[in-house]
């Protein structure tokens, strides 16, 4: 389930996007400002749905903040606004935005739009910030998705096909936390027999495998694991 993150000044374009996004899957939150955004954890989102005319800080500079932050660098960034001009559009895509939608929308659009930057994103790997086609790559951690393999410093590390799926899908997003229940669901969507519990005796296996990486395997109490780049 993919989270996104609305930003916009006008409260009830917030509460429009908030309600269709949900209705259709994602896991949604809102921020009527820049400001009020970036308090956020920003690398805990799949997608930012930005507006571009706000006070103080324009969707455009919170754009360039995200961008900036650990963790958002390779996060879609969709900009939603009145905007419409050639010149704003190309301020837009020179940022670095995925996708310009013009107001007024309607929102089959905005659902169709999200659905294909979302779809491209998934296609592509993120490797300490830049994208590459097979590997994921911390360090001298490094994941081929292609052959199914992971390398600490060149030498093979024996995962089993669920530890080397989990660990593929927290490296893909540092610093984004997975539930228990998101994790069973795509790494064990057909086994009915798995419990939630089952995936923190997986996740102990795995850390013991990883070496001095297994701290970047992280347990957030409550909340479920995600992978960080900084550790104590």
């Amino acid at each position: 389930m993919s989270k996104i993150l609305v930003v916009d000044d006008e409260l009830d374009i917030c509460e429009i996007l908030k309600f269709n996004l949900e209705n259709n899957g994602y896991t949604v939150d809102t921020a009527n400002s820049g400001e009020e955004a970036l308090a956020l954890p920003v690398e805990s989102y799949d997608l930012f749905l930005l507006d571009v005319m706000m006070d103080d800080m324009s969707g455009f500079s919170l754009a360039v903040q995200l961008r900036k932050h650990q963790g958002c660098a390779a996060t879609p960034v969709v900009f939603i606004t009145a905007k419409s001009g050639e010149n704003d559009v190309l301020t837009g895509f020179n940022i670095g935005a995925d996708d310009y939608i013009c107001k007024p929308f309607r929102i089959s659009e905005v659902l169709a739009r999200v659905k294909a930057v979302l779809r491209r994103k998934a296609m592509g790997a993120i490797t300490n910030g830049q994208q590459e086609s097979d590997n994921i790559v911390y360090g001298d951690l490094v994941l081929n998705r292609e052959s199914k393999r992971a390398y600490i410093s060149g030498a093979d590390v024996l995962l089993t096909k669920k530890e080397f799926e989990v660990l593929c899908m927290l490296m893909s997003k540092p610093g984004r936390v997975y539930s228990r229940e998101e994790i069973l669901s795509r790494v064990w969507p057909d086994d009915v027999n798995v419990l939630e519990r089952s995936i923190d005796v997986n996740m102990t296996r795995l850390r013991k495998k990883l070496g001095v990486y297994a701290a970047n395997v992280v347990s957030r109490s409550g909340y479920g694991y995600c992978f960080v780049t900084e550790t104590k």
